[in-house]
């Protein structure tokens, strides 16, 4: 089943038995440690709309993006589970709602330190398992628009919002039209307000593989033990 996946990533994820998971599963419509397809609840919004691009990644921050793997899968693992036995868990304290061009997503207040450490770790760390990007890959990374920073960046790492450009933050959202961002806070305000109350960290690395349909589906879940 492992080698069925084109990509490979390494997320934060909340625990698959979380408030924060079944809230995220269900507003985005996609339950990625069961891999089906959630009823999405009548907000007053066409939410299947507004989640259509996020929803095939599952309720994720980002902190190895995905890539293709230059050797095997097995290896890739035992990688990402001796990183995780060496790093500490980092408390997400204070997260909310905050509207991040153009996109709504979940953002810390602000960014740790401990987290943006945390995450070049890992970066750094899972790089070697990564196969080079292909031309069809820069040219969709630099179709944004990137600075010279971001393209070096890019061109070193395989992805332009690493080390000092990373910016922690979970997708809830494709673009919006500035006018439909208002609707779309207050109801993701009142969905996910009771979960985001908790205390919140990340504690685990999360490896999601990419199916050929391009959904995300959680492969294993790492405890964080440093």
């Amino acid at each position: 089943m492992l080698d069925t996946y084109q990509r490979f990533a390494v997320y934060h994820a909340p625990a698959p038995e979380s408030d924060l998971a079944r809230a995220g599963a269900a507003w985005l419509g996609w339950d990625p440690a069961t891999g089906m397809d959630v009823p999405q609840p009548d907000l007053g919004l066409d939410l299947g709309a507004l989640t259509a691009t996020p929803r095939k990644y599952g309720l994720h921050g980002t902190l190895k993006p995905p890539m293709r793997l230059s050797g095997g899968v097995a290896s890739f693992l035992d990688g990402v589970a001796a990183l995780a036995d060496q790093l500490a868990p980092v408390p997400l304290d204070g997260l909310r709602l905050k509207p991040i061009e153009g996109f709504l997503a979940i953002v810390t207040r602000p960014q740790p330190q401990a987290l943006t450490d945390c995450a070049d770790r890992i970066v750094r760390a899972l790089d070697p398992f990564r196969a080079p990007l292909t031309d069809r890959d820069l040219a969709r990374r630099r179709a944004a628009g990137l600075s010279p920073r971001q393209e070096e960046l890019l061109q070193r790492w395989g992805y332009p919002y690493v080390m000092e450009e990373f910016r922690f933050h979970v997708t809830l959202t494709g673009k919006l039209p500035p006018r439909q961002m208002p609707d779309a806070l207050r109801a993701a305000q009142a969905w996910f307000g009771p979960a985001l109350a908790q205390a919140q960290a990340l504690d685990a690395l999360c490896v999601f593989g990419e199916d050929a349909n391009g959904r995300f589906h959680l492969v294993r879940r790492f405890a964080m033990r440093g």
